[in-house]
């Protein structure tokens, strides 16, 4: 018997990024659990990836190519051999790109994972896809709108070291909720409060995280730059703003502090719902707690004016100056310091088409139905699961139903998504394949080797494109470049975060931090903007007809009293704790765990009013089409506002989950989705 210890990496949409371990005996995964040398995610695993060898191996796992040989969406396929199917890709896109050119084909990759060679930080493939003219691919639907809003005010996405938490004094859970979705910062939110720390939670639903903090607050959706100033209003009425850094590295302070006298908090209290003396008391706390820091993930910035409240946010430690103290300022993303060389991997340069057409993930639905000049006529879906996942669900049901639409879907399960495509390829999955990976909420890179060979005729993405391009008759060398080769390239960078940071050191060691100084405060100084400074005045934000100054942006749906005369209850659907996204959804005991279909939470306000009680099956419905859910009378969610989890596949809930109310609609930066500014009526099922 032989036993190897393989390094590796966790490659799904989640901020941790976790180093793990995989034990394989005899050729075999038989054990995965997390590395306890890593610093940040130091051996644990949350619920749902200590199931992923038991997932590996469920028996709907797909092991061959398939083609379709039922309707579109009915799920019927045929096993058919790899030369069979990449003949047929290679026939039908050679037809398409005669009839109506190369931009007729439309990528589409989503967040299964984000790896940078079989996923989404490198686009994998996009060599391929430039080679064959086809459409542009914004990948929007995860946190377009906040990164945007953060360039304007500071310059990039990247905030402070997450681990820095560990030193604030106050910090502040702002539409975060870490016991859920990214667990491993809590470490060090725990070692602040063992220190003294005060943890406020800031969230329209009483979540794992908000119920343990010493304070909670519950805006309505979408009204947090409201908030935010309203706060500020506080602060600066105190005198408690921080004049020395405000001097010193920020532009446009006047004009922003008449927008903050604007928001006094009886006015923040009006808009957001929040009582006014809770609003007094965290302002009065913020202005006299040293360092505070602000967590604001995903789910804040998914409403109409989500690019503006991550604008704003990032504005209150350039008030209080906590962008220049460890343990202060926003925790977002971590991405923007990983300098890794995409323009490497994604050979932008081999493009053949004319001006490149960039068409919108979460727009999947208007686009097949609408986009000419010419109409999508092939889709390849890469690791993504848009029927369950992305807004106005029955539309897009519409455009994969198009008889003259071809679809190829890589995956490993039968997917919502999978069920309408023409052709099915297997895809392998992270413990079969190498893939070079960064945290989105820490600062280590780390490299997964492949620990065991695919099962049945898995091949990677990687693997997949490359022979669909000698199959396309493509002859460029670069798309036949190894995985070692991609990663290589990647790291070719040059960026002085970066220095050190090998292919060959990744492998030794799994994982390494970026070259970063200790502590990391990557503002102290100064600002990556075109002035400098941190810029409450923009611009860039100007010129692209916005707002210069950074404020409030209201909902489209939430505020909109046409709507809620007619749609009464604003609708959240947040991370599950079950599934990531979709990926686990179709897992025997993690669906048992979520209830084996969705629930929504409701005030004892709103079900009496609707003569609703506990346990009721309900029908959750707007003008875009409804779901099905089971009833949970609970004072965890404010009045007006109703909470359920996305992550449910459509076809084990009913025939559909929460985004079948979800409009194609875009946030005011970015172009983001709007899934948190959604309005519904609840009634009896």
């Amino acid at each position: 018997m032989t036993e190897l210890k393989v390094l590796g990496a966790c490659p799904l949409d989640c901020p941790d990024g976790c180093s793990w371990v995989v034990t394989v005996r005899d050729g075999e995964a038989v054990e995965l659990r997390g590395n306890p040398d890593h610093p940040y995610t130091r051996g644990a695993l949350c619920t749902k990836v200590n199931r992923w060898l038991e997932r590996a191996s469920q028996p709907d796992r797909i092991l061959y190519p398939l083609r379709r040989v039922g309707r579109k969406g009915e799920g019927r396929f045929e096993r058919i051999t790899w030369d069979e199917a990449l003949d047929e890709i290679a026939g039908r896109l050679h037809r398409i790109i005669e009839e109506h050119g190369g931009q007729a084909i439309w990528p589409y990759w989503g967040t299964g994972t984000l790896g940078y060679l079989q996923g989404l930080e490198g686009f994998a493939g996009r060599r391929l896809f430039n080679a064959l003219g086809a459409s542009g691919h914004d990948a929007n639907i995860c946190s377009a709108a906040g990164t945007t809003g953060l360039r304007y005010t500071i310059g990039r996405g990247g905030g402070m070291d997450p681990e820095d938490l560990a030193h604030a004094r106050l910090i502040i859970l702002w539409g975060s909720n870490p016991l859920t979705s990214g667990h491993h910062v809590w470490t060090f939110v725990q070692a602040a409060r063992r220190a003294g720390a005060y943890l406020v939670a800031i969230d329209p639903v009483l979540t794992r995280s908000a119920a343990q903090a010493d304070e909670h607050l519950a805006p309505l959706p979408g009204t947090d730059a409201a908030l935010a100033l309203g706060l500020l209003n506080v602060v600066v009425g105190l005198g408690a703003q921080d004049k020395e850094f405000l001097e010193r590295h920020t532009l446009g302070w006047p004009r922003f502090r008449e927008r903050i006298e604007e928001f006094t908090p009886s006015r923040a209290a009006a808009v957001t719902g929040v009582p006014e003396e809770a609003i007094v008391a965290l302002g009065e706390r913020i202005a006299r707690t040293r360092p505070t820091a602000i967590r604001a993930t995903q789910g804040v910035q998914r409403h109409a004016g989500g690019g503006s409240a991550l604008r704003t946010l990032a504005c209150v430690p350039g008030v209080t100056g906590d962008w220049a103290r460890r343990g202060g300022g926003l925790s977002f993303s971590t991405s923007g310091h990983a300098r890794l060389n995409r323009r490497a991997l994604f050979r932008d340069d081999l493009y053949t088409g004319g001006p490149r057409r960039v068409l919108s993930m979460s727009r999947l639905g208007e686009a097949l139905l609408e986009a000419d000049d010419p109409p999508v006529q092939a889709l390849f879906v890469i690791a993504a699961n848009p029927v369950g996942s992305t807004p106005h669900q029955n539309r897009v049901r519409e455009g994969l139903s198009r008889d003259d639409l071809f679809t190829v879907v890589l995956e490993q399960f039968p997917t919502d998504t999978a069920d309408y495509a023409d052709i099915v390829l297997p895809a392998t999955m992270q413990h079969e394949h190498a893939d070079l990976h960064e945290g989105y909420g820490h600062l280590y890179l780390a490299w997964n080797e492949p620990a065991v060979a695919p099962p049945g005729e898995c091949l990677s993405t990687t693997e997949t494109f490359r022979r669909l391009a000698l199959r396309m008759g493509l002859d460029d060398p670069a798309l036949q470049d190894s995985d070692e080769r991609l990663a290589e390239q990647a790291l070719a960078s040059g960026h002085p975060y970066l220095e050190g940071i090998t292919l060959d050191r990744l492998r030794k060691e799994g994982f390494v931090r970026l070259a970063v100084p200790d502590p990391f405060l990557p503002y102290a100084e100064g600002f990556p903007t075109p002035s400098g400074k941190l810029e409450f005045v923009s611009r860039r934000a100007a010129g692209a007809g916005l707002d210069p100054v950074a404020g409030y942006t209201p909902p489209a749906e939430v505020t909109d009293p046409e709507r809620a005369a007619r749609y009464p209850l604003a609708l959240i659907s947040a991370a599950s704790h079950h599934f990531l996204n979709t990926v686990f959804g179709n897992n025997e005991e993690l669906r048992r765990r979520s209830g084996d279909g969705p629930s929504l939470r409701m005030h004892p306000v709103d079900a009496a009013a609707r003569g609703l009680e506990s346990g009721r099956r309900v029908r959750v419905h707007n003008d875009r089409g409804e779901f099905e859910a089971v009833l949970d009378v609970t004072d965890r969610v404010r009045p007006g506002v109703v909470a359920t989890s996305k992550g449910h596949w459509a076809k084990f809930s009913g025939g559909a989950n929460a985004n079948s109310v979800v409009n194609e609609h875009d946030t005011d930066l970015g172009g983001g989705p709007t899934f948190h500014d959604t309005r519904v009526e609840v009634e009896p099922r």
